[in-house]
């Protein structure tokens, strides 16, 4: 989160969109996960958390995560929110949490960080996971063959390395998507891999 906000790359995002770009990539594949990662450790002295309620279960169910992450990715990235974010400082902030509280949600039903927030058995994650790539994929496709500058502040910001705001853009959609589909689907490959492991299915037969 520090690399993403408060380090030079926070101050590079209104002049780059590939910098703009990373940013929102840290706090959603990197920031959000390793919090959750860290959550048993953190949460072990609240063992009522997540809250047991409807409302709670509701936003952990893998479809609202998916949704909501993906409106927010796809949301910010209209060119009217996301001039906003560029021009006015308290919207870029609502921004910056936005992406991180999504990608919270979205990687919830992923790394499940408590018992009771495990929901479905794990050969659902890497269809969640190939699923949430798709967007970002054409989102990132867009970016990166579109003829023209789709955000107008980079026409007439600062270029701080050589090229044009085009050349910006191309890579700010190269390095989306690149940096989405292993967040994604190198989790998804993991996680099939580890039930397909003879070992796995070993203990399931003791089980049963």
């Amino acid at each position: 989160m520090w690399v993403a906000v408060v380090s030079p790359l926070g101050g590079l995002d209104h002049h780059l969109l590939t910098a703009h770009m990373a940013q929102h990539l840290l706090l959603m594949t990197v920031a959000a996960p390793l919090i959750l990662l860290g959550a048993p450790a953190i949460l072990a002295p609240f063992p009522r958390w997540p809250p047991a309620h409807a409302s709670g279960r509701f936003l952990r169910r893998p479809l609202f995560c998916w949704l909501a992450s993906t409106a927010t990715v796809i949301g910010w990235h209209v060119p009217a929110l996301f001039e906003l974010g560029l021009h006015s400082e308290a919207w870029h902030g609502v921004e910056q949490a936005s992406f991180f509280a999504a990608g919270l949600l979205f990687w919830l039903p992923v790394i499940q960080p408590m018992p009771s927030v495990a929901i479905r058995p794990p050969w659902h994650i890497p269809l969640y996971l190939f699923l949430a790539a798709l967007p970002c994929d054409a989102l990132s496709a867009f970016l990166a063959f579109c003829d023209r500058v789709v955000y107008p502040h980079y026409l007439s910001a600062h270029q701080t390395f050589d090229g044009s705001a085009l050349r910006d853009q191309e890579r700010a959609g190269a390095l989306m998507w690149v940096w989405a589909t292993f967040a994604y689907l190198v989790p998804a490959a993991i996680v099939t891999i580890r039930m397909l492991s003879p070992q796995r299915r070993a203990s399931k037969a003791e089980v049963i």
